[in-house]
């Protein structure tokens, strides 16, 4: 998961202060911050894979993605987190160029060290976003994708194999899931299920 970096009793405005002096990225959980593990080549080209799709398809419309480096805030939860990808539709967003606080999809590129934290607590604080109507994990070892979905007033799962669609109705994209992992300079092995594959609220 995420190494802790320090143990002080920090405010978001101090974390953002502290940050900008730091080497290495860190994300803020109820006053401790959390170094970013690092990541393989493979989770970068699928997280790039995922923001040319997103980028292509929403070309010309008031949505925005982002990758990586710019910060969620998630006030209620207290907590700021750097998702692999986000949407944000809001003009409130424009305001603030490292910080985004409504965005109506995240993705996260599971790894080993991370997925555990990435289907709980983090998912958890990011249910306290108003404005978060898609989360989606996608499993960087097989052709596997869990897209969480705030319909009718609850959260839902929906879990994508091989030979799937990819459907973020957050913002109308369709396309197969092998979309994800294409040109990836190391195959993918075949599949046995991520956890969590049933469905479920």
């Amino acid at each position: 998961m995420h190494q802790l970096a320090q143990r002080l009793a920090f405010t978001y405005d101090d974390y953002l202060e502290w940050e900008q002096r730091q080497p290495e990225r860190h994300e803020y959980v109820r006053g401790e911050v959390f170094a970013m593990a690092r990541t393989t080549d493979r989770h970068n080209e699928i997280s790039g894979n995922c923001y040319t799709l997103l980028r292509q398809h929403l070309r010309g419309t008031p949505c925005r993605v982002y990758i990586a480096d710019v910060k969620v805030r998630v006030e209620a939860a207290d907590c700021g987190f750097y998702p692999d990808i986000q949407v944000t539709c809001a003009e409130s967003d424009r305001a603030d160029r490292l910080v985004k606080r409504s965005p109506t999809l995240v993705v996260e590129v599971l790894s080993d060290s991370t997925a555990s934290y990435d289907l709980g607590d983090k998912f958890a604080a990011y249910q306290q976003l108003d404005s978060l109507r898609e989360y989606v994990l996608v499993d960087q070892d097989r052709v596997r994708v869990l897209i969480y979905r705030w319909r009718d007033g609850q959260w839902g799962v929906d879990n994508i194999g091989p030979g799937g669609r990819l459907r973020l109705d957050s913002v109308d994209l369709d396309c197969p899931v092998e979309a994800l992992y294409e040109d990836l300079s190391e195959p993918l092995t075949p599949n046995p299920a991520l956890a969590g594959d049933e469905k479920g609220g």
